[in-house]
């Protein structure tokens, strides 16, 4: 099954690296689960709010420069958070991100505040 980028998710890609806008539109094409993008480029104040939440730990986020997007899982139309699912989109991230040559993180690797919505694209390729 091929599902689609809706335009809120295109939208929300406005101001993201070229590189990791073309991993997510392969992306959408691979994937088992349906996913949307939530996030694409931050505020400093959406940051320190978050920070301040407890939901990041860094000012220095990627969001903040364009190189990382969150995603949510879509099933029969409604948005999951359960971890199972999370895996299964980052296969194919990191499947259309290696075919690009563009390295992507995932934030689910993370070994602290695992954040599987999380993608990024890695410092030492694109800084």
């Amino acid at each position: 099954m091929s599902f689609r980028l809706s335009a809120r998710s295109r939208a929300r890609l406005k101001g993201v690296h070229p590189a990791l806008v073309a991993v997510v539109e392969e992306a959408i094409l691979r994937t088992p689960v349906d996913f949307m993008i939530t996030e694409g480029v931050r505020t400093p104040e959406r940051q320190a709010g978050l920070v301040k939440a407890g939901a990041s730990r860094t000012l220095k986020s990627r969001h903040l420069t364009g190189h990382a997007v969150d995603v949510a899982a879509v099933v029969e139309g409604r948005v999951r958070w359960d971890w199972p699912l999370y895996p299964r989109i980052a296969e194919a991230f990191l499947s259309a991100a290696d075919e690009q040559g563009a390295a992507v993180i995932w934030g689910g690797d993370w070994p602290t505040l695992r954040d599987g919505p999380h993608f990024e694209l890695d410092r030492r390729g694109f800084p």
